[in-house]
Order: structure tokens, then C-alpha cells, then sequence
């Protein structure tokens, strides 16, 4: 119960009644798809170049320096915007189960993408010509996981 009078508590907040009652919440709504199709758009090209499947005659660290600030910034606008579309219906989101899988799914991602940072900053040196096969499950499973984040977050109006 406390938990739930906590979510509540959030949505009745000035800054979440500010967005969902006023021209914000489409503003935020449009904003955070614009950010996260830019976002998944440049994470394609690179998540492709590990798998091996598209864009081999480019050397990752190239896509990589010019992609990852775009990734970056797409996120980070995609973030903010998410949070403030959550707040004015924390209450809800909170107990709709494509919301919940949207977040495990992010969390997931999240943790692939630390791993590959971690194993990338390794293995860098020659794996430009030749990627193992760690490398590549690592950009195959970032595409999996993206898309299901996308289809948590498009299902989350529809499932009550």
C-alpha cells in the first residue's frame, strides 16, 4: 500500500500535473520517440558492424567515435522525456506489465552493453578484420533486446 500511495503521491506532484495537463505531454510524447528512433537508428549500424553482418568494410572504432555521441545524446533526451511521460501516470505504469518488461528488457541492454565495453576494451586490437563470436552475440543480442524495449513501450498503452 505504501508503495502504491508513493506512485500516487508522483503523479499528483506540480511538475507531473504540469506535463500531463498541458501541451507538454505531446511535446514530451513526440520528443521521446524522435530521440529514440535516432537513438536505435545510429545503435543499428553499429550493433550490425558487430554481428558482422553489415557495414564490415568500416572499422568499428570509426562508427563507434562517430555514432556513440549521438547514441549518447539521443538517450539521454529519450531518458528525461521518459521520465517525464512515467510521472503522470506512475501509478499505472508501474503495475502495467509491458512497462515492466520495457525496464527488465532496458536493464538487460544495459548490462550487454557493459559487458561488450568491458571485453571490447580487451579484445580491440584486431577484431576490426575479425570479430569473435562473443563480440557478435553481443550486437545480436543489443538488437534483441532494443526491439523488445520498442514493443514493451508501444504496448504499454494497450495492455491495462
Amino acid at each position: 500500500m505504501l508503495q502504491h500511495e508513493f506512485w500516487l503521491n508522483l503523479e499528483y506532484t506540480w511538475l507531473a500535473e504540469q506535463i500531463g495537463a498541458t501541451w507538454l505531454f505531446p511535446l514530451f510524447n513526440s520528443l521521446h520517440v524522435i530521440s529514440i528512433t535516432l537513438m536505435l537508428g545510429a545503435l543499428l549500424m553499429l550493433d550490425l558492424r558487430l554481428a558482422g553482418v553489415a557495414a564490415r568494410v568500416y572499422p568499428y572504432r570509426l562508427l563507434s567515435r562517430d555514432f556513440l555521441p549521438w547514441i549518447w545524446l539521443a538517450f539521454s533526451v529519450a531518458t528525461i522525456t521518459g521520465i517525464g511521460l512515467f510521472i503522470t501516470r506512475a501509478s499505472a505504469h508501474v503495475l502495467n506489465p509491458a512497462f515492466q518488461w520495457k525496464m527488465l528488457l532496458m536493464l538487460m541492454a544495459g548490462v550487454n552493453m557493459l559487458i561488450f565495453h568491458h571485453r571490447s576494451v580487451r579484445l580491440a586490437k584486431g577484431w576490426d578484420r575479425t570479430i569473435p563470436l562473443s563480440i557478435r552475440l553481443t550486437g545480436i543480442a543489443s538488437l534483441v533486446l532494443w526491439a523488445g524495449v520498442m514493443l514493451g513501450g508501444r504496448w504499454m498503452g494497450h495492455i491495462i
